[in-house]
């Protein structure tokens, strides 16, 4: 199994990935804590020092870019210092922006952590909601069928509820894909579920997965039937829900279920893990793998970004070296 996975790694440069849906910024301050605020029971954080990074879909284009997949982006900025500081780092990461379209009075999707000792202290988001105009739905499509014609092997909807993935978007998409024989795959959002029908995967939590089948996942049973539940509802291939440190339990339109169990160490923080695991696996089925190792591909680069503090990305080589110490470990 660990040379076939390998393999499936070693063909990540040839694919070509579109992604499409909400980006943002990921603003992280830094610091330290050593007291109580004499002006409220909060602590005060001595900071020292700030990054941005590459949030949301822009993120999951980080991972896919990492990885070594060939990828675009399409989704929407603001007119605004954030919306240049996100092309800047796409750029830097030899990444076109030209399927970032600028709406008028939107402004760019800014999440801020303030981090002490290794934890979250707090977090406030700057963003706004509203559904894209009609306007801006023709300009993405537009640049998503530019996309296909150029031969791309699959198309990710990275759905957080920012207003850039809408029914009739991901309706539009999903009958180009169907068409042209690409992948779409979904990391998605409770509100939204009903709107993912048709797509070739979709990667709920089991917070996600227990809302959109309408089921209280709490055992092996009640998880059987919310995975198959969602597969009879959405009319999808495969349905991959992550447990956290329960795995991954895989649910494919054949009727084959498998559990994955999770392979991380230490578990620091989960910011950006989904991104992680719906990068790693739309790469690997666009290499050409059966979703069974796509799904264990994302298990892998998953455990891997849950142990860094903050947003992170995987690459081939490091993912190669935890199958192997995997294999080894298991002898």
């Amino acid at each position: 199994m660990t040379r076939r996975l390998e393999k499936i790694i070693d063909r990540f440069p040839a694919t070509r990935v579109l992604v499409v849906g909400d980006v943002m910024m990921d603003h992280y301050v830094w610091g330290s804590v050593s007291r109580i605020s004499p002006e409220a029971p909060v602590p005060v954080v001595n900071v020292t020092r700030e990054t941005r990074l590459l949030g949301a879909a822009a993120n999951v284009v980080n991972n896919i870019r990492s990885l070594g997949g060939q990828v675009d982006i399409c989704g929407v900025i603001g007119h605004d210092d954030a919306g240049k500081q996100l092309q800047h780092l796409l750029h830097a990461r030899g990444v076109p922006t030209d399927g970032l379209i600028m709406e008028p009075g939107r402004s760019t999707t800014i999440k801020t952590r303030v981090i002490a000792h290794h934890q979250q202290v707090v977090r406030f988001d700057r963003e706004t909601r509203e559904g894209i105009s009609r306007e801006t739905h023709q300009k993405i499509f537009r640049r998503v069928a530019e996309k296909a014609d150029e031969g791309i092997d699959a198309i990710v909807i990275s759905d957080y509820c920012k207003g850039v993935v809408t029914r009739d978007l991901v309706r539009d998409i999903v009958r180009l894909a169907n068409k042209r024989g690409i992948i779409v795959s979904v990391d998605p959002k409770v509100s939204h579920f009903g709107i993912y029908r048709g797509v070739t995967i979709l990667t709920p939590n089991t917070k996600e997965a227990s809302l959109g089948a309408r089921i209280d996942i709490d055992d092996d049973e009640s998880l059987l039937r919310a995975g198959k539940g969602l597969l009879k509802r959405l009319a999808c291939e495969a349905v991959l829900i992550t447990r956290s440190e329960q795995g991954m339990s895989l649910f494919e339109k054949s009727g084959c279920i498998t559990h994955i169990p999770t392979v991380a160490r230490d578990v620091f923080d989960v910011t950006g893990a989904g991104d992680t695991v719906i990068s790693a696996l739309t790469v690997s089925m666009a290499a050409g793998a059966k979703v069974g190792d796509a799904a264990m591909i994302s298990n892998y680069a998953a455990g891997i970004v849950v142990g860094v503090v903050g947003t992170a990305t995987v690459s081939p080589e490091q993912l190669k070296q935890r199958i192997a110490e995997q294999k080894g470990q298991k002898r």
